[in-house]
């Protein structure tokens, strides 16, 4: 098994966003490292403020381990040059 690549299936919301594919549904990043940032995914701010990401699959497909990490390093980076 891959560290990049985990699933629960026994939690209660799995698959927490609805797929067509639960098999490739991945859970590594169950609460998104990006949920704090203004990020590509496809979200909108609800009227309370909350940032409601139902509609995100970003963080859930195969292969977002990489660029999830990527798109973190280079923000850090951004922040360690000011």
């Amino acid at each position: 098994m891959s560290f990049k690549f985990i699933q629960n299936k026994d939690c209660q919301y799995f698959p927490c966003h609805d797929t067509n594919n639960p098999d490739k549904f991945n859970c590594k990043f169950c609460l998104c490292p990006l949920y704090f940032t203004d990020c590509d995914g496809d979200y909108k701010i609800l009227d309370n403020g909350v940032k409601d990401c139902s509609n995100c699959m970003i963080p859930h497909k195969p292969g977002s381990y990489d660029k999830l990490i990527q798109i973190i390093s280079n923000r850090i980076d951004r922040e360690m040059k000011k």
